[in-house]
């Protein structure tokens, strides 16, 4: 098995990990928490958690070669914590059931990725994938951080890869 593959697994499976257990603990936000305006890079953890739903969307369909492009974005947005959730799981366990199919040759195809008005590009599977994932991180700690001014602690994302921290909800992924 090549070492990119199976980091590229590992990253999926600590993709949904982390979005599970952040997920989780915004489903403990009233409504009007969830929705409420914060400071970030948008405007509240609603938005920010369906905005990474959107593009984990995207990138999976440019991946899957499912034709759909930019049209991803106009799918209704999960109103509540616990539909979101419901969604971002869907969407997780497509990334991982797609990561665990790929081959080795799977990583240099490229794949087109429809930029509105810039035009269409192609990138690598693997240059997606990881594109992807940094792109999950970033925003997950910005709803992290605007988590922690709320009543419900943050939890602790980064107990998924060494075992000696590894978080129980963990296991489930592995």
């Amino acid at each position: 098995m090549s070492k990119a593959l199976d980091h590229l697994r590992l990253m999926a499976r600590n993709n949904a990990y982390a979005n599970g257990r952040l997920c989780e603990a915004c489903c403990l936000l009233t409504r009007q928490e969830f929705e409420a305006d914060r400071t970030g890079f948008f405007p509240s953890i609603r938005q920010t958690l369906n905005h990474n739903l959107e593009v984990d969307r995207y990138y999976l369909d440019a991946v899957e070669e499912g034709g759909q492009g930019r049209s991803v974005f106009g799918a209704p947005h999960p109103e509540t914590a616990a539909r979101l959730k419901a969604a971002q799981e869907e969407a997780d366990r497509r990334l991982i059931a797609f990561c665990d199919g790929l081959r080795a040759e799977d990583l240099e195809r490229t794949v087109a990725q429809d930029r509105g008005p810039q035009g269409v590009f192609f990138e690598t599977v693997a240059n997606t994938l990881l594109h992807l994932f940094q792109h999950q991180i970033h925003h997950r700690g910005q709803a992290h951080a605007m988590l922690a001014g709320t009543g419900v602690r943050p939890p602790q994302l980064d107990e998924f890869f060494l075992e000696f921290e590894r978080h129980e909800t963990a296991q489930k992924y592995l």
